[in-house]
C-alpha cells in the first residue's frame, strides 16, 4: 500500500507532504508570509517539517540547516529541496531540537514553528502529534527551545518563533528577557475558538 502524499503550494514553490509529516496550515503560511532574512544569512530551520520555511529562506540565505526530530520529515524536506532546486544550499539533520549540532555552532537566523498546543500531559505519541502537541501547558518544547536557542545565536542574529496565545506569549517574551534578549510580537492572526497564532522575533 502506497503512503499518501499531498501537494501544497506557496508562491512559486511546491511541496509534497507525506502522511507522517505535518501539512502546512495557517501557522506555516503566516510564518512564510512574514519571513525575512538578510542576504548571506546562515539559517537554522528547527522542526522543518516538509521544509517549507527553510526552502523559502534559501532565496536570501547562504546556507540553511533543516532539522527535525521526525525522520519522515527530514526525508520529505530533502525531497522538496530537490523539487524546488535549492538542495545545494541546504543540509538536513535528524534530531531533537539543537542536540545534533556542534556546541559552538551559531546562526544568523533561527526559525521555529513550535509544537504549541496544550495536549494533556504528553508531547505527542505519533510523529504528527509531535508537530503540534506541547505538553500540558503547550510550553514543554518552547521552554527548552528558548534556553537552547540563545546558545546557538550569533550576537547580530535573530530568532523567529511561531506559537499560539494558548501557550502564553508573555512567558516567551519574559523567558528571553531573562536570557538577555529582547522579544517582540511581529504579527498576530486570530483563529476560531479564542486562539491567535503569533510570530515572535527575538534578538540581543
Amino acid at each position: 500500500m502506497h503512503s499518501q502524499t499531498r501537494k501544497v503550494f506557496f508562491g512559486d514553490f511546491v511541496f509534497n507532504v507525506s502522511e507522517n509529516v505535518y501539512e502546512p496550515a495557517e501557522d506555516s503560511f503566516l510564518f512564510a508570509e512574514n519571513l525575512t532574512a538578510n542576504r548571506g544569512d546562515y539559517v537554522l530551520d528547527v522542526g522543518t517539517g516538509c521544509g517549507i520555511l527553510g526552502i523559502i529562506v534559501t532565496a536570501k540565505a547562504s546556507k540553511v540547516v533543516a532539522l527535525d526530530i521526525n525522520p519522515f520529515a527530514v526525508h520529505c524536506a530533502r525531497t522538496n529541496a530537490k523539487l524546488n532546486h535549492v538542495a545545494d544550499k541546504m543540509s538536513f539533520v535528524q534530531g531533537d531540537l539543537f542536540a545534533p549540532l556542534k556546541v559552538d555552532e551559531r546562526f544568523d537566523l533561527i526559525l521555529f514553528n513550535a509544537p504549541y498546543l496544550p495536549a494533556g500531559h504528553r508531547e505527542g505519541n505519533s510523529w504528527l502529534e509531535r508537530a503540534w502537541a506541547g505538553g500540558s501547558t503547550g510550553r514543554q518544547i518552547i521552554d527548552r527551545f528558548i534556553l537552547e536557542s540563545v546558545k546557538h545565536l550569533r550576537r547580530s542574529g535573530r530568532v523567529l518563533m511561531l506559537q499560539s496565545t494558548l501557550s502564553d506569549v508573555d512567558e516567551t517574551v519574559n523567558s528571553y528577557g531573562e536570557q538577555g534578549l529582547k522579544a517582540k510580537l511581529l504579527v498576530e492572526q486570530g483563529l476560531p475558538f479564542f486562539e491567535s497564532i503569533v510570530l515572535v522575533e527575538t534578538r540581543f
